[in-house]
Order: C-alpha cells, then structure tokens, then sequence
C-alpha cells in the first residue's frame, strides 16, 4: 500500500469519526432540546396552577363578601320592613286612642256599640269590675269633671245589676277621692292621661281591676293585632303593583318589585299612612280597625 493510499485511507476514517461525532452532537442537542422543553413545560403547567389556585381562593373570598353582605343588606331591609309596619300600626293604635275621646261625648253617640249613651257604658264596666272583683266594699276611681257625676247617677243602678247577676247582697262602693287623670289635653300631649271607664279597687288596695277605655283598647289592640296585620299588610302585597304603578305614572321609570329591599314596601306604608293616593276601597281602611275597637270596647260579653 503507497502513500496514496494511506492517505486516503484517513481521510475516510476522519471524516467517519466527524460524521459520528456531528450525529452524537445532533443526538445529543436534540436530547437537551427536549429535556429543555419538557421542564419548561414543567414549570409552565405548575406556575398555571399556582395562578389557578390563587384566582380561585380569591374566587371564593369575593363569593363570601357577597354571600354576607347580601344577608346583611337582607336583614336590613327585613328591619326596614318591621319598623315601617311598627310605625303604621303605632300610627292606627294611636289615633284609635283619641278616637276614643268621642266615646265619653255626650253628642257622639253614634260611635257606640247598640248606640249606648256613655252613661250606660259607665254602668256597663262598673258591673263588669263588680263581677271580676267579687268583693263586699270596692273603691272606686273615675275622671272628677268628666265622668263624677255620671259615675253617681248609675252607682244604684249598677249595685243592683250586680247584686241581681251574681246573687248577692249589694255591694258597698266608695267613690275614691283620689281620681283618674282628665282627659288629653292638646298642650300637654306626654302628660298622664285618661279617656273614660272607671278602676275599682278591693278596700286593702290588693287587687285592681282597670276597667278604663285606654286599657280596653290595650287588650283589643293586642286581641286584634294579627287580624289587623293579615288585612292591612297583604292587602298592601295585593296592590303593591298597581301602587308602585300609580307612582311612577307619567315616568319612564321602571322597577323590579322586590319586597325583600324594603324600599318600595316602606314607600307604600308612608303613602298608605298620609292617603296620598287612593286605592279604590280594597285596601282595608284604617277607621275600621277603629270601629272594631269601638265594638269590642263596648262590648261587655
């Protein structure tokens, strides 16, 4: 073998060794290629998830503020519901309070049950004291300019009614010296006060009976309250669209009626209280609560 062919002989093993060393260097960066792409997406996916996790704690956290501030705006707006019907009802109950002022006027006799005059009325809750207190000698308290000297034109009349009824000798009854306050005045509105009726007490003091106009309204206004509340109060859910309509008419307002935000139910009591619309008679007008009160106020049974 010459040179030549030495020569040549290396240059193919050379240029053998470098084909195998470009193949094992290309193996080997397509390998750190993919080990490279292979952690990145490593890395990729597990920093997705870390921001997955946080967006959904975050997520979470606003859901809560939401959920809690809707129940508390929730049980805002139940408040704002009950002080509006706490108002309405303190309202009716307070201006049945001086409608009982006519009932001890002579000349408005109308307002009484069977049209009774006061005076029989005055009998009436003296007999009715006579029979809850049972008792041989009661005092006995009234208004003094007001109901005195009716108190003592029916005192005969009463002891023997009672006398008749429970079967016993009459009663004696002394007439207190000390009497029930007169009645409301306009200039001194929180002073104490007195519409009517009578208070006997047992001579020791022990056992009172209030048998006053005031404290039968308190007993008929609690015995009446949830037939009040049912009528007033549903028959405000009954018309609070065509109300809410009535208030926006001639507007290109519109709503969503939704009791539970108080606003528009508040709006209705408010309305209802000041009659500044009418509502045609289906809503249960508020002088017949007094009327009922008047009824059961007379109402010895």
């Amino acid at each position: 073998m010459n040179d030549a062919d030495v020569s040549k002989q290396i240059q193919q093993m050379v240029r053998f060794i470098r084909q195998e060393a470009q193949e094992k260097a290309n193996e080997i960066s397509v390998s750190a290629e993919e080990e490279f792409n292979i952690g990145k997406l490593q890395l990729v996916e597990a920093e997705k998830k870390k921001i997955r996790q946080e967006y959904e704690r975050k997520e979470k956290q606003i859901q809560v503020r939401r959920k809690i501030e809707y129940s508390m705006q929730l049980n805002a707006s139940r408040i704002k519901v009950l002080q509006a019907q706490d108002d309405l009802v303190n309202a009716m109950k307070e201006s049945a309070s001086k409608e009982l002022l006519h009932v001890s006027h002579h000349h408005h006799h109308h307002l009484l049950h069977h049209h009774h005059s006061y005076e029989h009325l005055l009998k009436d809750l003296i007999v009715q004291s006579l029979l809850r207190l049972k008792e041989p000698s009661v005092l006995l308290r009234c208004r003094k300019d007001h109901d005195l000297h009716l108190v003592e034109s029916v005192l005969d009349s009463a002891k023997e009614e009672y006398a008749h009824k429970a079967k016993v000798h009459p009663p004696e009854i002394i007439i207190d010296s000390v009497h029930l306050p007169p009645a409301p005045a306009h200039d001194n509105g929180h002073g104490l006060y007195c519409s009517g009726g009578v208070v006997l007490a047992s001579r020791d003091g022990k056992i009172v009976f209030e048998n006053t106009l005031d404290a039968r309204l308190d007993v008929v206004f609690r015995k009446k309250l949830p037939e009040v509340l049912f009528c007033l109060f549903y028959s405000l859910l009954f018309l609070s669209t065509c109300s809410l309509n009535y208030l926006l008419k001639g507007t290109n307002a519109t709503y969503e009626l939704d009791l539970t935000s108080g606003i528009y139910f508040s709006i209705l009591v408010k309305t209802c209280i000041n009659h500044s619309f009418p509502f045609h008679g289906c809503l249960f007008p508020i002088h017949r609560f007094f009327h009922l009160s008047f009824k059961d106020l007379c109402s010895l049974e």
